[in-house]
């Protein structure tokens, strides 16, 4: 071996070394606090487990249960089904529409961009406080604003049929992070494209369809994924405004895991459910993974 490789190949095992030595906090942290939990979950969803006994192997009872015994599960699955199927699409449209309005040129656009991103950094149980205000059907500020053009506001977050759909109009003003990727999305689609576009008699309509939504279909996917995988693991937003009521109305099924776990301490019942949770996520990214062959546009 001449000098040269001999220098080659200790400097790759000085970067090999380097490389272990950086990632092993994170790759400890990682086996020790998320890989080793899960796997110890999984094995007490085939238990019976109050956390403090020695957990009693049980088989599938407790997925059995899920299924067959336990009427909260299917309404904090069809809950938390309603919320999933009507806030990602509403997020994405209008993430989309103020990522497109945020990326013409104009003076003061960054205010704006800032002002919108801003719901998004402070979000947290402090905002969801103030947004309870916000929904008090008698002192709160938007049934004060509806009152203005004669209009009764509803009772929000007291009315069934109200509650949910307040929360998902909350959760439309935290779309920030969403525009954003999505103006980062729209900023990377070549200019050329559109001037040649205007060039052949396209109107804006056209250069949408058949420019911006293929190029940003990239974009569109990975906020899909995130954003439906955030909306099924909802919690704290019904937590702390709702309680999970009225009548069930806004039960999630991260409150139902909540409450097994924590209020009912049958930890080996909510680790059925967390598992539960988690394939309906993986099958449902799969799902969405293998249609994007056919709706999302990858240069070649």
């Amino acid at each position: 071996m001449t000098r040269k490789k001999k220098h080659q190949s200790t400097f790759l095992k000085k970067e090999e070394r380097a490389f272990w030595g950086f990632i092993s906090p994170w790759l400890i942290g990682f086996i020790l606090l998320t890989f080793g939990p899960m796997l110890y979950s999984f094995y007490a969803s085939f238990t019976n487990w109050n956390g403090i006994k020695a957990p009693e192997f049980i088989g599938l009872e407790n997925y059995r249960r899920m299924f067959m015994d336990d009427e909260k599960f299917l309404i904090s699955l069809k809950n938390t089904a309603v919320y999933t199927i009507i806030s990602v699409p509403v997020n994405l449209i209008i993430a989309l529409v103020l990522a497109i309005l945020l990326n013409r040129p104009y003076r003061g656009r960054t205010i704006f961009r800032s002002l919108l991103y801003l719901p998004s950094v402070c979000a947290g149980i402090a905002i969801f406080i103030v947004w309870t205000n916000l929904f008090n059907p008698y002192q709160g500020f938007l049934n004060y604003l509806l009152s203005l053009i004669g209009i009764t506001g509803p009772d929000w977050l007291q009315a069934p049929k109200w509650a949910m759909p307040s929360l998902i109009l909350m959760n439309v003003t935290f779309c920030g992070s969403t525009m954003l990727i999505f103006l980062a999305g729209l900023q990377n689609v070549p200019e050329m494209l559109y001037e040649a576009a205007k060039v052949d008699g396209a109107n804006t309509i056209h250069m949408f369809f058949k420019i911006t939504l293929p190029l940003v279909s990239p974009v569109i996917f990975y906020n899909l994924i995130m954003s439906m995988i955030s909306a099924l693991q909802i919690f704290t937003q019904p937590m702390v405004m709702t309680k999970g009521g009225p009548i069930d109305a806004t039960y999630v099924y991260g409150l139902h895991l909540y409450n097994n776990a924590f209020r009912y301490f049958d930890f080996g019942y909510s680790c059925a459910l967390s598992w539960g949770l988690f394939l309906v996520i993986m099958l449902l990214s799969l799902a969405i993974i293998r249609s994007s062959n056919v709706w999302v546009y990858l240069e070649k």
